[in-house]
């Protein structure tokens, strides 16, 4: 038999209240069961722990060098309780996103993680969706952000918020467009004016997607790996691109000239999830992260209707 943290906590008990009908109420058990538990822990240790005295009991030189380290480890035990509902237990929390979320919505992530206090075991990592998928599944990674996530019997995804796209173009190009709603339609585009992300990127796949095109049909391949790259472009109009509302922020300080318009109802959209392994433990870890990916995106999202307002609101 070895000694187990119940006999810790029932000798701690005893201890503190020198009598074994207190310490039994205190850890809320039998009189006749904490006296087995001191008993089976004398035996184990080899010693007498307490002298038994007619209206009281003292611990022997033996029992409070035994309650000095009980105390230390209890305490280490408590501790260890607290920080693994907090997911730190030393081990880093490897998180994934993909490359036309990470630019954007990371820095109001980390500053919210940072503001409490659990960014200091945090690892990033940015990579297209098929690569995340096979890390997350590997146990390489915990958690990774991807856009309408694959239903998958061995993931659990947690929806974060939606993100719609816009269409961005030098101003000559949406002018062309006039007023006419049907015009401003994803499959009324012109497939030979579009703009797309190198091939992998499931931004691109949602854009072909929404105009029912085939990457062929497109008027360049360009290899662009981001978006920055397509808003240079598009801005001296050299074509059109889909741009998600969380980048407007970031890609119209950098390229003011660029312009923008909102396609009519129903618009566009991609939905952003945090997904992790089915089998993994979420708890207070992953509810933490959403929440702040959560909170990041909406400042995002309200900061970008602000650049281009919503049918019906004004800037």
């Amino acid at each position: 038999m070895r000694i187990t943290l119940k006999h810790l906590v029932y000798f701690r008990a005893l201890a503190q209240t020198r009598n074994f009908g207190r310490a039994a109420e205190l850890v809320n058990v039998t009189q006749p069961a904490l006296s087995m538990q001191i008993k089976e822990l004398e035996g184990i240790l080899g010693v007498r722990l307490v002298e038994r005295l007619p209206r009281d009991l003292r611990l022997t030189r033996e029992g409070r060098a035994v309650l000095e380290r009980a105390e230390r480890i209890l305490s280490e035990a408590m501790e260890l309780e607290a920080t693994a509902k907090h997911a730190s237990l030393g081990a880093a929390l490897n998180v994934g996103m993909i490359p036309t979320v990470a630019p954007y919505l990371l820095a109001g992530m980390l500053a919210r993680l940072r503001a409490a206090d659990i960014t200091r075991d945090l690892r990033l990592r940015e990579a297209q969706t098929a690569d995340l998928l096979a890390a997350l599944r590997d146990g390489r990674l915990d958690a990774v952000v991807l856009a309408d996530p694959p239903a998958a019997p061995d993931l659990h995804a947690t929806w974060l918020f939606a993100d719609h796209f816009l269409l961005a173009g030098s101003r000559t190009r949406l002018e062309a467009f006039g007023e006419e709603p049907d015009a401003m339609r994803p499959m009324a585009l012109r497939p030979d004016h579009l703009l797309l992300l190198d091939e992998g990127h499931c931004l691109a796949d949602q854009a072909l997607e929404f105009c029912q095109l085939d990457r062929r049909q497109t008027r360049l391949d360009l290899g662009a790996s981001s978006l920055g790259t397509l808003c240079g472009l598009v801005a001296q109009g050299f074509g059109l691109t889909f741009l998600p509302e969380i980048a407007l922020p970031a890609e119209t300080a950098a390229t003011p000239e660029m312009q923008l318009r909102r396609f009519p109802a129903p618009q566009p959209a991609r939905h952003l999830a945090l997904v992790r392994r089915r089998t993994s433990a979420g708890g207070a870890w992953f509810d933490d992260l959403h929440q702040h990916l959560c909170a990041a995106g909406e400042d995002l999202l309200q900061r970008a209707r602000q650049i281009a307002p919503q049918p019906g609101m004004t800037a």
